[in-house]
């Protein structure tokens, strides 16, 4: 082999060794694009969380509050109820 040929043979080496690592390069940047897409869409996900949980130890308080407020509203209505019986039953007699 000439010394032509072997700076040719080294030259294609050379180029092909350039173009795998601008391509191993590529795909690293491209999987370093995805992955900071990735964390930035966990950290939605970890913000949507917590807003709904907020959210819902809301609704569970005002549902807690809620059903006090109905059993007194039972309660009264109840006992209204026994006053109304408790009169009728005064008149008719």
């Amino acid at each position: 082999m000439t010394s032509a040929n072997r700076l040719d043979h080294a030259l294609k080496r050379l180029t092909v060794a350039l173009d795998q690592l601008e391509a191993a390069t590529e795909r690293r940047l491209k999987t370093a694009a995805q992955r900071t897409d990735i964390e930035e869409e966990f950290a939605v996900l970890q913000d949507d969380r917590a807003r709904l949980a907020v959210e819902l130890d809301g609704a569970v308080a005002r549902s807690q509050s809620l059903e006090l407020a109905n059993n007194e509203v039972a309660r009264r209505l109840a006992k209204a109820r026994e006053t109304i019986e408790e009169m009728i039953s005064h008149v008719v007699m």
